[in-house]
């Protein structure tokens, strides 16, 4: 790798933008498929080095959630519509987070983990920036594994 290839993650200064393309996946997911599971295989499948969850729209009968600053995973089940679904895709390591709303408009929302289960669809559209590889590396202020942005090497 060459300094032009790695994109500096200043910890304290203004951040690094990098200027990339990109090009859309639509996806349907049907009922009981596993959200999580059914976006991994998709990285994996089309070897997604950088992407975007654009939007999605749909509803599932079981939510399992990472909340936030825990450890362990809280579960619902029931009729949950998916009123938000963000984060970035990458098969070095995604970050993805759901909120989901019940009957009464109550929303919940944290990391997406493996346990969601679709009930009747999830339509969503996926970006790939394919000259960009998304990578995790540990960040020294909290010690977690975040993101770093590199362009990516032509074959």
């Amino acid at each position: 790798m060459t300094p032009s290839d790695a994109q500096p993650q200043p910890s304290h200064a203004s951040a690094v933008a990098v200027d990339a393309t990109m090009h859309t996946y639509s996806v349907r997911l049907r009922p009981g498929q596993d959200l999580k599971k059914e976006l991994d295989a998709l990285v994996q499948n089309q070897r997604i080095g950088a992407g975007a969850i654009l939007t999605c729209v749909g509803s599932l009968t079981h939510v399992k959630l990472r909340l936030a600053n825990q450890e362990s995973f809280t579960e619902w089940q029931g009729h949950f519509e998916i009123v938000s679904l963000v984060g970035t895709l990458s098969a070095n390591g995604s970050h993805v987070h759901l909120s989901v709303s019940d009957s009464t408009g109550r929303t919940l929302g944290g990391h997406l983990v493996e346990g969601c289960k679709i009930y009747t669809t999830a339509e969503l559209v996926i970006g790939v920036m394919p000259d960009l590889d998304y990578v995790r590396e540990p960040d020294p202020t909290f010690g977690y594994r975040e993101l770093v942005v590199r362009k990516r090497k032509r074959k």
